[in-house]
This record gives C-alpha cells, structure tokens and sequence, in this order.
C-alpha cells in the first residue's frame, strides 16, 4: 500500500489509504456480528450513497448522466473524512500522488474527492489562489495545446459548453501571484480517469463531484496542489 509522508505546510504525520478509508467509513456499533457480516454492511451502505451522489442530473442546462459505479473504486467516493491537511477551512487541497481533493470544512473534516491528475510533464504544484468559477464554461485550449494537437484549432477562439467540452459542468479557475496558471478544477464524464494521470494537467473530477465542490467553494479561496 502506498504511504504519503506529508510535510511542507501540512502537519507532518503518516497517512495511508486505509486509515483514510477505515476512518470514513466510521465504526459499526459493537456487536457480536461476525466481520464479514459487518463489512457486508459498511459496503452496501456505502453502494447506497454512492447511487445516490452519482445519480443523473437531467435538471442540468446539458442532463447529466448517471455514473457507473461499478467502475469507480470507493476509494473515491465522495464523503466527509478527518482532515489530513491541517489547512484552513475553505481551502482546496490537491494531493496527486494519492488522486483526491480535499476541501476542508473546519472542526478538523473535509470533504474528500476522486480525481484524474495530469501525466508526467504537464502538473502544476504549489500554493495559490481559485480566483473565479463559471458553470458550463467555454473551453479555450492554450496556444501550445493548439501545436501539439492541431485538431484542435477549430477551437481557437472557444468551444461551447456542453457534455463534449473538456471542462465539463464546472470549472474553478487556479491563480497563482496574481496570474492564470491556466489550470482549472473542473467536471469529466469519464469514470475510468478518476485515480489515473492521463490530462494534460488539470485536475478533474466526475460531473456530480465538481457540481457538489462548486457549491462549496467560496471565491478567492487557497488551493494546494502537492
């Protein structure tokens, strides 16, 4: 099992996914009900809220399908955890090498997010600022995007909002000194990407994640990429 030593301006202290994931799930009375009962438990629970946090959004100016959860590990299931960040409330915390957001919510809990992560050579990391948010954002691919991928020039100017556009339902925008990064926080409809490094460097999160996130962010508002 992967282990992250968090330092920097976390506190230093062990984490692991299963400590993460054992302290999400909480503790289940204590009974004489055998393990794998009381796991069966936990699991179904956790099915049941996944259902319905990854439900379809038909109410969306662009309907929203619902996610397959089949695909996705519960591991990155949305839920409230201890806050492993030691951050201030209302900051966005990135941790790419483990693949989920943190948006602390004081009184020592975060929320806690899946996310895909950008591949090698195309991460941005350090502290800075989600200086605006936009639903339904136009996507404009950088300049440098347009030399690599020529296809892509068609959208020089802008591509619409929609369920095709790569920044998808939502979209917070990363700041750093005062300047656009050019990295966003934003909405996918790929299930597969979450937990893998394969964009070219933003950070994305299923549709229902993002929509859930940008209710919760309050702009500016500090975000931690590490």
């Amino acid at each position: 099992m992967r282990k992250l030593i968090v330092g920097g301006g976390w506190p230093r202290r062990l984490i692991t996914r299963r400590a993460i994931l054992s302290g999400a799930l909480g503790v289940v009375a204590a009974s004489a009900m055998p393990m794998a009962a009381r796991a069966a438990t936990v699991d179904a629970k956790l099915v049941r809220q996944a259902e319905l946090d990854y439900g379809a959004l038909p109410e969306e100016p662009y309907p929203i399908p619902a996610v397959d959860i089949a695909k996705l590990s519960p591991e990155y299931y949305r839920r409230i955890v201890d806050d492993p960040t030691g951050e201030r409330p209302g900051t966005v915390v990135v941790d790419t090498q483990d693949r989920v957001l943190y948006l602390t919510l004081g009184a020592k809990k975060a929320m806690r997010y899946g996310i895909g992560v950008g591949r090698a050579g195309f991460v941005w990391s350090g502290r800075g600022e989600i200086r605006y948010k936009k639903p339904w954002p136009t996507w404009t691919p950088p300049a440098e995007m347009i030399v690599r991928q020529p296809e892509l020039e068609q959208y020089r100017t802008g591509m619409p909002p929609g369920l095709d556009n790569p920044l998808g339902a939502r979209a917070l925008y990363i700041f750093h000194d005062g300047a656009d990064t050019l990295y966003r926080v934003h909405g996918n409809n790929d299930v597969d990407s979450i937990g893998q490094a394969v964009s070219s460097g933003c950070v994305r999160l299923l549709q229902q994640d993002v929509i859930d996130l940008y209710t919760r962010v309050t702009v500016p508002a500090p975000i931690v990429v590490t």
